[in-house]
């Protein structure tokens, strides 16, 4: 099973795990140029963040006027030809568009009708290794297991990353594990350690990655030193400037 298009180009650049972000278009701006993926959706964040450009489908505009990376959007339909109808409405808007389906039986049929057309896809909402299993026959692209509602429920949020990163293992071409639904810095930890390929985050919890205790008191002491060879004249000649 060849993957495609987004998924086919991170495979090929070999610098994995990737960051993908979800926010809104204003929220996404200072932090797409830093090396990230692209951009993630589901309903709920469409929903919330449609609103003030009055559609969903202005709303997407917004966000590929905002990058040239992918741009997932997140479908939904209650039949196999719903979701192809309203899937073609994106992937007609821009070959950046990349489908995000639930997990769910007519999910299953239409990943199969959208490899067949080579129509790249993401599944969301997966639980369980039969699910991956399932989905990856039927072509699909990326493999969302979701994390923290596993660990809501007292469960381990990544070892379902373990079992998919366990059983692709062998394939020479397989569907890349996306950790989805990473709310705190120690998830998405667990992630990358468990050995997911890619990873979509708020981009609140992307910032927060960069904070560690021990890298704060370092940073200061480094800055206290820089600080004091700026007034001792030291940096003569170094563009440095006083706060």
């Amino acid at each position: 099973m060849a993957v495609n298009g987004a998924a086919a180009d991170l495979q090929a650049g070999g610098r994995g795990p990737t960051i993908w972000l979800a926010g809104s278009p204003d929220e996404l701006k200072e932090w797409m140029p830093l090396g990230i993926a692209g951009i993630v959706t589901n309903t709920v964040v469409l929903n919330q963040y449609a609103k003030p450009y009055g559609s969903v489908i202005k709303l997407i505009e917004a966000y590929l006027e905002l990058t040239d990376k992918p741009v997932v959007m997140e479908i939904d339909g209650h039949s196999v030809e719903e979701l192809l109808e309203v899937g073609k409405v994106f992937t007609e808007m821009s070959d950046q568009i990349i489908l995000k389906i639930p997990c769910s039986v007519n999910g299953l049929k239409a990943f199969a009708a959208l490899k067949a057309e080579g129509v790249e896809t993401f599944c969301t909402t997966v639980f369980s290794l039969t699910q991956a299993a399932a989905v990856a026959q039927a072509g699909v692209d990326h493999i969302l297991p979701f994390c923290e509602p596993v660990k809501e429920v007292g469960g381990d949020p990544t070892r379902l990353i373990r079992e998919c990163a366990q059983m692709f293992g062998g394939w020479q071409q397989r569907p890349l594990i996306m950790a989805a639904l990473v709310r705190t810095v120690e998830t998405a930890h667990a992630a990358f350690r468990d050995g997911c390929d890619e990873l979509v985050t708020m981009w609140t919890v992307y910032r927060d990655m960069m904070d560690h205790p021990l890298t704060e008191k370092w940073n200061k002491t480094f800055m206290d030193e820089w600080v004091d060879m700026h007034g001792s004249g030291l940096l003569q000649g170094v563009p440095v400037r006083s706060e």
